[in-house]
């Protein structure tokens, strides 16, 4: 029986310096656009505009590419939105909150 090098199992681990280190693109390197996915959704992400930094961070790590900035506030396309919550876990300023969604 071989043993297992448990290192090679964890993934790799980058870090950047702070997020104006990150690339500029989106990370979802494919395109969900031809697939309305927002009715997936239970809860969805809400923009405080008056808490917002313009930082981006949501932006970067959508990863259905349903963020765009508008005069440098966030705005969130619900048709593709699955409501997963990325957006609110990499705000460092805590201007996004999740909302029951309504049907």
């Amino acid at each position: 029986m071989e043993k297992s090098d448990s290192n090679k199992d964890k993934p790799k681990i980058i870090k950047f310096k702070s997020h104006k280190d990150l690339p500029l693109c989106a990370v979802s390197l494919a395109s969900t656009r031809n697939n309305k996915t927002g009715t997936w959704r239970t809860i969805k992400p809400i923009v405080l505009e008056k808490k917002c930094t313009s930082c981006l961070l949501c932006w970067k790590f959508c990863p259905e590419p349903c963020i765009t900035m508008e005069n440098g506030i966030p705005v969130i396309d619900y048709d593709y939105c699955k409501g997963c919550g990325i957006c609110i876990e990499v705000c460092p300023s805590k201007a996004i909150v999740f909302a029951e969604e309504e049907r």
